[in-house]
């Protein structure tokens, strides 16, 4: 039974979670190689592979040489291993569906190694240290 101050978060046996990253990824060299379509390509491999990491993608878009995510992950998916599998899943995919991919990037690689993660949650810092001293400590 879940509480209602608990909806929308991640509820297991042992623990009730809620945690969310932002996350940007920039293509090698900041090549400006994607168009709609490939940011599209891009959304649907996210997606896909959300389901098998048991994550949920609340919001993504993107630009020429990068995309911003804003991702819902369980407690036990470490940050790295959720960026190495979005990055892999997708990069697959794109170069599956665009063949014309390794001339615009040389290489063939679409991502650069580096990544931006930033925990994003609902309340500030302020907010939550605000709550955390406004419990009632025990006579």
């Amino acid at each position: 039974m879940v509480h209602e101050e608990f909806e929308g978060y991640l509820s297991r046996r042992h623990s009730i979670s809620k945690r969310v990253v932002h996350l940007i990824f920039t293509t090698k060299y900041r090549r400006k190689i994607f168009d709609g379509m490939m940011l599209q390509q891009i959304r649907e491999a996210f997606i896909s592979a959300a389901e098998k990491l048991e994550i949920e993608i609340l919001e993504m878009d993107g630009e020429a040489d990068h995309v911003h995510l804003l991702v819902a992950y369980p407690p036990k998916l470490a940050v790295s291993v959720l960026v190495n599998n979005l990055k892999s899943i997708s990069s697959r995919r794109v170069r599956i569906l665009n063949t014309n991919l390794r001339k615009a990037s040389n290489s063939g690689v679409l991502w650069s190694r580096a990544y931006f993660a930033c925990s994003a949650g609902g309340a500030t810092i302020e907010t939550l240290k605000a709550y955390v001293a406004s419990q009632k400590t025990p006579d």
